[in-house]
């Protein structure tokens, strides 16, 4: 659920005006108690660098105000002008009609509304935020009210549908959904009674905040502060499991399982792109591999030409949107960052501050539902050209040569608290070890597959071979086992016959962790070589340059180290 600001935090906020904040100019009208309101709006409003100068109209003077070309409300000339009918007032007027004149009521409230809207709109230019009717069972009817156009319930649906209508008819007309809100938390939640019935005051504290955040919403497009681009990372978040090890069969997608989560999040991008919203991808892959689903997946919703900029490599993920930045020219501001990885997300916090990283829940079956919450895309405008703006932004990417800068990580590194136990394989670990032999392609030099009694007798049993298993936690949660290292003693050698790690912790420097765990090994053996060897395959190309990247020499089609000769490298990670 999206996190909103309590009516007492939001109390506190107003304050803490800060100088720089930008004002706007808005006209609160209600036909019910709004102090309450008032005060939410404003502090919500700081809550986004904005500074409300406020006119309340006089308790249930709407009309009065609208009517009356010389009311405070045109003197003050406000940029938005917010309109708050209640449902319980609502309520009251429809049975004070006579039994003739009920199923006209909603027809006669609106032609009323559309007349006060014209004479608003004939003496100021303003902007008009107009709240629709929260439902409401009167149990006076019970299910029969879906029957009747003399049910209450019958009505208020029937202004709530013409209130659509007639915000596609006036153009700066926009409607404050409290129905949905309501929907989302339940009417018995919306309201308090006590509060109502000796204030008049139709929301409960506790529900107004999620008022004022809605108007806010609304508010912020009109400033320009909208978001028009999503940028996707692909594995575990477009689609279950890791594409360069599980392969595009495995990948969970589809109507099956929690690929039903993955397949719902892509439609639901796939309309954001058709409303207009730009498709980026940046994801720590081989290019090739993470095209794949794209291109031949059956159940994949989003396409390659759904994307505006596709971006796979293994270089720091800032880098990378900085890089998709440059070439969609909008501000960070106005970018959304899905990942499913913390610290993915946490890096991109730390350098780019103004990026939108939402914190995505750890159960995939929950990503849509709580994006969903987030209301980041609204938007005050739609046109038919919105959905050609991917295609715009695909060329001008083809156009695009630009060398991408790097950032520096050690300090956040340094601050990560990454903690890692270092152990032979046991029988806990065995069934995982296993696995990523099975599943690894990507970050695996030898690519020997093993099962667990494989596992077992060759490794565990075997009195010449040697395990390392290495599993990594951090302040932002545990990643498990992310390495397995299988050595064969050969007299003072060690031949390193596996070295796999899992690509989530990749640029972290947990290779040269790894490293270090093995000459310390070697040095306990009484070993003074070390011999690498790397075979490739289609899907790791990514480590062909692994062992010249840490220090060893060729020899012949392997690669080697001398123990003796080895300086420990540097790493932020504390061996547990």
């Amino acid at each position: 659920m999206r996190t909103i600001p309590s009516f007492l935090e939001l109390k506190r906020n107003i304050k803490n005006i800060q100088t720089d904040t930008k004002k706007i100019k808005i006209a609160l009208l209600g036909d019910s108690a709004t102090q309450f309101l008032n005060t939410a709006l404003k502090g919500m409003a700081l809550q986004e660098n904005l500074s409300i100068d406020l006119y309340e109209a006089e308790y249930d003077q709407i009309k009065q105000e609208i009517l009356d070309t010389d009311s405070e409300l045109y003197h003050f000339q406000p940029e938005f002008v917010i309109i708050f009918h209640s449902h319980q007032k609502l309520n009251k007027s429809f049975y004070k009609k006579s039994l003739e004149k009920k199923p006209e009521f909603a027809q006669n409230w609106l032609s009323e509304l559309e007349y006060f809207l014209g004479v608003l709109n004939e003496n100021i230019k303003t902007n008009i935020i107009l709240f629709n009717f929260p439902e409401t069972d009167d149990s006076v009817f019970g299910h029969f009210a879906n029957k009747t156009s003399f049910s209450f319930p019958f009505q208020l649906r029937t202004i709530n549908y013409h209130l659509m209508l007639l915000a596609q008819k006036i153009k700066n007309l926009f409607i404050a959904d409290v129905n949905h809100i309501q929907a989302m938390f339940g009417r018995y939640q919306i309201t308090d009674p006590k509060i109502y019935i000796t204030a008049d005051t139709i929301f409960s504290i506790d529900f107004i905040p999620h008022v004022a955040r809605m108007v806010i919403d609304i508010i912020l497009p009109f400033l320009g502060r909208f978001k028009k681009c999503i940028i996707l990372d692909l594995d575990n978040t477009t689609w279950g499991g890791i594409i360069g090890d599980d392969g595009i069969e495995n990948i969970q997608i589809g109507d099956l399982g929690i690929g039903k989560a993955f397949t719902e999040l892509q439609l639901w991008v796939k309309q954001l792109k058709e409303r207009g919203i730009i498709l980026a991808v940046c994801s720590k892959n081989t290019e090739y591999i993470a095209k794949e689903p794209f291109e031949k997946h059956p159940d994949m919703v989003l396409r390659l030409d759904d994307i505006a900029v596709f971006v796979a490599n293994w270089e720091n993920k800032a880098d990378n949107i900085r890089y998709i930045q440059s070439i969609l020219n909008i501000g960070f501001d106005s970018m959304v960052f899905l990942d499913d990885n913390p610290f993915e997300r946490n890096i991109v916090r730390q350098n780019i501050p103004e990026i939108t990283v939402p914190e995505l829940p750890e159960d995939p079956a929950e990503y849509l539902p709580y994006l969903r919450t987030l209301n980041l895309f609204e938007t005050i405008s739609f046109t038919e050209e919105d959905n050609q703006r991917t295609k715009q932004y695909q060329e001008e990417a083809g156009r695009a040569i630009l060398q991408q800068k790097f950032t520096n990580e050690e300090e956040f590194l340094e601050n990560l608290e990454m903690e890692c136990i270092v152990e032979p394989v046991t029988k806990f670990s065995l069934p995982r070890v296993a696995q990523l032999t099975q599943r690894s392609n990507q970050f695996n030099l030898r690519t020997i597959r093993y099962a667990e009694e494989d596992v077992q007798r060759n490794v565990v049993e075997n009195q010449n071979m040697f395990s390392l298993t290495f599993t990594l936690k951090d302040k932002y949660g545990d990643y498990g086992l992310i390495s397995v290292i299988f050595l064969e003693k050969q007299n003072t050698q060690f031949f390193i016959n596996t070295w796999i790690m899992s690509c989530r912790v990749l640029k972290r420097n947990v290779e040269n962790f790894v490293l270090n765990a093995i000459v310390d090994l070697a040095k306990e053996q009484g070993v003074d070589t070390i011999i690498g060897e790397y075979l490739p395959t289609a899907k790791n190309g990514m480590v062909k340059d692994h062992y010249e990247g840490l220090g060893f020499s060729a020899l012949g089609e392997q690669w080697k180290l001398t123990v003796s000769d080895y300086l420990p490298k540097k790493h932020y990670i504390l061996r547990k």
